[in-house]
């Protein structure tokens, strides 16, 4: 079974071809700061072959949701290192997913700053889950250029930090329509300078930011997530083959460790022109390892894996309720079902409590 075979992942041996997905659980401090229980969350799934942590704030501007963990201050650094260490006494690898909300937030949980945008343009349609309760979204601040390279240069930080807490390597989150998507998406990116207007401008953010990602790593430690086809939180192209296909191919001239792809989440009758097999349309483009995500079983993950282009295949919700997931693939069993209530926020309950096989 080709979900259960070790694959090379830069200069790592994984045990298996599973990921962890990464998934906001929002059970750190009101400071940013993972507690006890994070560190048994992650040791009970050591059997994936890479884990990579839910979404880690990079800075304090980063900060879209309340409870969400940081690695920008040595309190929060010494935290994950708690984490890390056990995960590697259990002999696991894992990976910090870095993170910056952008529009994705709300003054209440940002000491009363607005959240910063490519361009001011709030997201229409939808509340943002907040410290006091579902609101709407605000009208962004528009990044100045110097502003935004100072934002490159934390990633970089926060790369350096995560490496330091002891993370195996790290992964961008460009997905979902956080930071870096919004610099991609023409719907939320409406700049006239270098960082806006054209294919090549709307991508040079998040090429820059994986850049300094590289140098702060080193080689064959840093991936990246993204979702072409994902268009919530206001996220749209009008051609996202057009804007995906020459990031892809520049970052093929990194030495990343992989490329992690979302499949679309979310019905496409009204995006008839976005297409509709995402590991296939962009996986073909890339020559770094590709990570498929988003709606597998055991079942369609293996056959993912037998098509050739993805080489593993990350689960979210099913590792959730599943700490032994792995094992449970190789026994065919049932699993448990994820509990949507006491998905984000609370303590043990729907967290570290799941049942083993």
């Amino acid at each position: 079974m080709k979900l259960l075979e070790k694959v090379v992942l830069g200069q790592q041996s994984l045990k298996n071809a599973i990921a962890m997905a990464p998934m906001t659980r929002s059970r750190a401090n009101s400071e940013g700061v993972v507690q006890d229980l994070t560190v048994l969350y992650y040791t009970q799934r050591v059997g994936a072959g890479l884990i990579i942590t839910e979404a880690i704030n990079i800075s304090e501007q980063a900060i879209g949701s309340p409870y969400t963990p940081g690695i920008y201050n040595q309190e929060q650094i010494e935290a994950w290192k708690k984490v890390t260490q056990s995960v590697h006494d259990h002999g696991g690898i894992i990976y910090a997913q870095l993170w910056h909300t952008g529009r994705v937030g709300h003054s209440v949980d940002k000491n009363g700053n607005l959240p910063i945008a490519p361009s001011a343009i709030g997201i229409q349609g939808q509340q943002h889950f907040t410290s006091q309760g579902m609101k709407d979204y605000e009208t962004p601040y528009e990044l100045s250029n110097q502003e935004i390279k100072e934002i490159v240069k934390e990633y970089g930080q926060a790369a350096t930090n995560a490496l330091e807490a002891g993370f195996d390597g790290v992964e961008l989150h460009a997905a979902f329509g956080y930071l870096p998507n919004q610099f991609l998406s023409e719907s939320a990116n409406k700049r006239h300078d270098e960082y806006g207007g054209s294919v090549e401008n709307r991508n040079r953010f998040v090429i820059e930011v994986m850049q300094e990602l590289v140098r702060a790593s080193g080689s064959d430690k840093v991936g990246i997530k993204l979702s072409p086809t994902i268009y919530y939180n206001n996220i749209e192209n009008s051609d996202p083959v057009a804007q995906f296909s020459p990031l892809i191919e520049a970052l093929n001239d990194l030495p990343l460790a992989y490329v992690h792809l979302m499949n679309g989440m979310f019905p496409l009758d009204n995006h008839p022109h976005y297409p509709k097999n995402v590991i296939e349309t962009f996986g073909t483009l890339s020559n770094h390892l590709v990570i498929a995500n988003a709606g597998y079983n055991r079942e369609t993950g293996e056959a993912e894996l037998e098509k050739g282009i993805a080489k593993m295949i990350s689960y979210g919700s099913s590792f959730v309720a599943n700490p032994d997931l792995p094992e449970r693939f190789k026994q065919n069993v049932a699993l448990n079902q994820p509990d949507p209530a006491t998905m984000y926020g609370g303590g043990e309950k729907g967290y570290t409590d799941y049942p083993f096989s």
